[in-house]
């Protein structure tokens, strides 16, 4: 199984500890952590980048780093994410400010679940996003998913959310073949 992505714009890979500065700048950035919990300082998001590292290399599976291909930019965290006691198998995206309004949440979320359906056999994807969050709201709606219901992400996150998603079966049903 390959944990590479390439799209038009976006490679997705596991992260790596070059992606620690980036990573750290992201979290420390209180627009992007406006609807995640806040912001980390930077020993905090040591902890963050290597529980994504370790979800990797335990479960096979974790967000996806993002590149920009035309810059070689890190811009963000994107892809599967499933930490215990989660509402659900999910498809989650955070983006640098920078990359933000250009599409790419869409388009590294339509390339994580095609390949979350395909090599971890799901059977429903979910987004995790809160009420406020309009943003993230439109993109769910452009990957095709709905509220399915609501939920509290366990502690440290500790909050309401809206679970919006799609089964297997309606994410193929729409994407062209």
């Amino acid at each position: 199984m390959t944990n590479y992505i390439e799209t038009e714009r976006l490679l997705l890979r596991p992260t790596e500890w070059q992606d620690f500065e980036p990573w750290a700048a992201s979290m420390a950035d209180p627009e992007v952590q406006l609807h995640l919990g806040g912001v980390q300082p930077k020993p905090v998001a040591w902890r963050t980048i290597c529980i994504m590292a370790g979800s990797w290399a335990l479960m096979g599976f974790g967000m996806f780093s993002v590149i920009e291909k035309s810059s070689g930019k890190w811009i963000g965290r994107l892809g599967p994410w499933q930490p215990d006691g989660w509402p659900g198998t999910e498809i989650g995206w955070a983006l640098t400010r920078d990359a933000w309004g250009k599409g790419y949440a869409t388009e590294g979320a339509t390339a994580a679940t095609d390949w979350a359906f395909a090599h971890l056999g799901w059977t429903e994807v979910i987004h995790s996003i809160a009420p406020e969050n309009a943003a993230s709201q439109q993109v769910a709606k452009r990957l095709g998913s709905r509220i399915l219901r609501q939920a509290k992400l366990p502690p440290p996150v500790d909050r309401e959310i809206d679970v919006w998603g799609q089964t297997r079966e309606e994410w193929f049903a729409r994407r062209p073949a």
